[in-house]
């Protein structure tokens, strides 16, 4: 949001109201709630002025008989009400209910389209809270909020209005004292905005602090940090309250706002008692007015209550929508291979730079150039730092270069549909990511809707179908969060799986043997082998025992390539790093 935004008072609900358009398609059925409201608010609207009219028959002696029927006439009125409340406040929570899983699944949607310079900034616990707490404010909002403040609005307009037909100067006596308090209900919302604002920013730091320490607990418990992590949240915790305990000044005001609406609704009533024993009003005009003012002073008493509801929404909405003003990238949603966009194999980069889009003032790749053929097996090598994996996220697109050009098949990379390029290519990483399912949905997430042979042919392929069939649910074993429940060796031949199921052109492999003992490395190795073959694969390495018979290796050293060549090639340069890192490897 710009400053302009946050400083303007009526910006924060033109912000929220742009929510709304999630409503459009409900628009029908809201704008029949919004009428049975207003049918059930004229019909209460009408209950002070029938039991008047009861009051000043009474008075004047009327027959027994005409009583009676204004008392069933009230009593209809009464039902018609209680019905169309029922049937508004129906509608009103279908609609909202309706309007909030659009929401959430527009946000949702968004944010997996949104770019890997987006996330290398963000921490998943907070955006975790911006889906999660700050649309149940929404949710709050748009079921009681809204229905409460166009309600109040409805009786308190329409109250105003006959109580001016009943009595002009009474009506003005008691508006005389309205203002100031509106006044005070204004500036107070304002400062529970914010500080509301604070608290919820403050909640999503404590809610990262849990989820990070909780999925990393074997570090916790390993660094013996607890009491570290214990007083972190603490403090955290403690900002909450604090946000909280100065937005509760601005709230207790709310106090002193009811007071003056009950003070000015005494003061009407004893203006009115001296206007009745003057004979300006009659009794029954002045049971009306009273009742009336109770309704007025009541829902203006709970509009302040209203009101710092709204403040917190608003504030939900604003950081809603700053999420959804991010840029995305252009996914295509059904995805079918277009021929201009085949690739082959072949990859080009002409001096590339790169730096990360939060660290600008470092540069990662420094004119870093090299060609490889369709089919090569190319490695990457070097020290840690050297900017070897950036290389893999360039490839994927994952980020742009800062400089320079990446070409596949002697096409520009710019060229290319994302969503084209990601789906001919493949990745298999150190870190294994596995979804907390099946064996079976792990491997076929490389091929959505792949056949129960083709997910048994992947797994024989990557070495990984015998040790499923030991396990009691072969292919429906639940791998646990993250693939918890299988061994290192075990989920590493499961995303090889994934990989061979996917049928890349293109394949790039991070490390994906390090971290292994022996026989899972063999095993793995093996794997990997058979899904290289007749493929471009891009092999990252700091175990150069891997790559030695790769048919190109690239010797990677802050940022820049400082050799290229076959294994025995470099290692016949007697000064060259390639030939140290190995000597350093082989002799410890």
């Amino acid at each position: 949001m710009s400053d302009k935004t946050k400083n303007n008072p009526g910006s924060g609900l033109r912000e929220m109201l742009k929510l709304f358009r999630f409503l459009k398609p409900y628009r029908w059925l809201f704008a029949l709630g919004l009428l049975f409201l207003l049918i059930s608010t004229g019909a209460s609207l009408m209950f002070p002025k029938l039991l008047g009219d009861m009051v000043d028959m009474g008075n004047r002696g009327k027959m027994i008989k005409e009583i009676s029927r204004t008392g069933l006439l009230l009593l209809a009125i009464l039902v018609t009400q209680a019905i169309f409340s029922y049937l508004r406040t129906r509608i009103f929570v279908h609609v909202t209910e309706k309007t909030l899983a659009t929401i959430r699944q527009h946000l949702y949607n968004h944010l997996i389209r949104l770019p890997m310079s987006f996330f290398s900034e963000k921490r998943v616990g907070e955006l975790n809270s911006r889906i999660s707490s700050d649309i149940s404010l929404m949710q709050d909002s748009i079921t009681g909020t809204l229905a409460d403040l166009l309600y109040q609005l409805l009786v308190i307009t329409g109250g105003i209005t006959l109580m001016m037909i009943s009595s002009f100067k009474l009506t003005l006596f008691m508006l005389a004292i309205v203002p100031p308090m509106a006044l005070l209900a204004f500036f107070s919302g304002r400062a529970i905005r914010r500080y509301s604002k604070k608290a919820q920013a403050f909640v999503a730091e404590s809610n990262t602090i849990v989820e990070e320490t909780l999925q990393g607990i074997q570090n916790v418990k390993a660094f013996t940090n607890e009491m570290f992590e214990t007083k972190r949240y603490r403090e955290k915790t403690e900002e909450v309250a604090l946000a909280g305990i100065k937005g509760g000044k601005y709230q207790a005001s709310i106090s002193f706002i009811v007071l003056g609406f009950f003070v000015a609704m005494a003061a009407v009533i004893w203006r009115g008692a001296t206007m009745m024993a003057n004979g300006q009003m009659e009794a029954g005009q002045l049971f009306s007015f009273v009742i009336y003012s109770g309704f007025i002073a009541g829902n203006i008493a709970g509009m302040a209550g209203v009101y710092s509801r709204l403040q917190k929404t608003i504030g939900a909405a604003e950081y809603l929508l700053q999420l959804l003003d991010e840029p995305v990238e252009t996914i295509d949603e059904e995805y079918l291979p277009e021929p201009a966009y085949t690739l082959y194999g072949e990859i080009s980069f002409d001096k590339v730079e790169f730096r990360y889009p939060s660290r600008k003032e470092l540069t990662v790749l420094r004119e870093v150039s090299f060609t490889i053929e369709p089919g090569q097996q190319v490695a990457l090598v070097g020290p840690s730092g050297a900017g070897k994996s950036t290389i893999a996220s360039l490839l994927l697109k994952f980020y742009d270069p800062s400089g320079g050009q990446i070409s596949f098949d002697g096409r520009d990379s710019k060229s290319f549909p994302v969503t084209s390029l990601r789906s001919q290519m493949a990745i298999v990483m150190q870190d294994v990511f596995l979804f907390g399912g099946t064996i079976r949905e792990n491997i076929a997430y490389g091929k959505p809707g792949a056949t129960e042979d083709e997910i048994i042919e992947a797994a024989i392929q990557a070495n990984s179908y015998d040790f499923i069939q030991l396990f009691p649910g072969k292919l429906d074993t639940i791998v646990g969060e993250r693939g918890i429940q299988l061994s290192g060796g075990q989920r590493q031949r499961i995303a090889i799986a994934r990989a061979v199921l996917k049928n890349p052109k293109i394949l790039i492999l991070d490390e994906a043997t390090s971290s292994l003992d022996s026989e899972s490395e063999r095993l793995v190795q093996e794997a990997l082998e058979k899904l290289m073959k007749g493929r471009t694969s891009v092999v990252i390495a700091h175990r150069l025992a891997t790559v030695r018979k790769a048919d190109m290796i690239i010797v990677l050293n802050e940022g820049k390539i400082v050799e290229q060549g076959t294994h025995s090639e470099l290692l016949s340069n007697g000064t060259g790093l390639y030939k140290t890192l190995t000597e350093l490897q082989f002799t410890t």
